[in-house]
């Protein structure tokens, strides 16, 4: 009761699955080692197959076939940190899992994603602000880098989604009362990474914070 699907993933059965947790570590999963299951199946927990520590959960999967050298894992934290990783560099696989990002104390991995090196990344805060830039402006660093300052946060405030846009589509961002809103995505201006950014939706007293954002097609 309560539960929802959240992601969705296309994948072959020969693909890895790239799982990032909030504590910055990733594991490997292979598609063909998780169990086959009929539409009215609730499936398995994840800690079935990963293991978390407790508060510890999963935060992304990424569907990987070849660890080339022209792909990237981009980063996000809570507290604004964004890092950039060589895909290559998760190629060599241990069934402990290894730090995929080193985070600061209280902070939290809060997305991952693939890139190509020349995307516009998007960060968005609870207070509803959000910040577009080039991803060019974060150089490619190793698995044991913290990263750099993508979002400057007011107190209190963190960062809750990360879009790394195409080049056409709205943004919908979402309130924590349930409100929403589609905004074109060239409403959003660059301003380089490490300013608080432009404001993507109102947190009134009625709209509540800023919850969520994606990008629709």
């Amino acid at each position: 009761e309560e539960d929802f699907v959240e992601r969705l993933w296309v994948a072959n059965t020969h693909d890895t699955l790239l799982s990032f947790t909030s504590a910055g570590r990733v594991f490997w999963l292979k598609v063909y080692q998780l169990p086959d299951a009929g539409p009215n199946s609730r499936g398995r927990p994840i800690v079935n197959f990963v293991p978390l520590e407790a508060g510890e959960k999963i935060q992304a999967v990424l569907p990987v076939r070849e660890y080339t050298a022209d792909r990237f894992v981009f980063f996000a934290t809570a507290q604004g940190t964004v890092k950039k990783t060589p895909l290559t560099e998760y190629a060599f696989q241990l069934a402990r899992g290894k730090i995929a990002i080193n985070l600061d104390a209280g902070d939290a991995l809060i997305d991952a994603a693939l890139t190509d090196g020349g995307r516009d990344i998007m960060l968005f805060a609870s207070n509803g602000k959000a910040v577009r830039f080039d991803e060019g402006e974060v150089r490619s660093m190793g698995r044991g880098a913290t990263g750099v300052r993508g979002m400057r946060l007011a107190e209190g405030e963190e960062v809750v989604s990360m879009i790394v846009a195409e080049s056409e589509g709205d943004i919908l961002t979402a309130s924590a009362n349930g409100y929403g809103k589609r905004t074109p995505l060239a409403e959003y201006p660059k301003k380089g990474r490490g300013t608080q950014g432009v404001i993507a939706l109102q947190t009134s007293a009625r709209n509540g914070d800023l919850v969520g954002a994606v990008q629709l097609s």
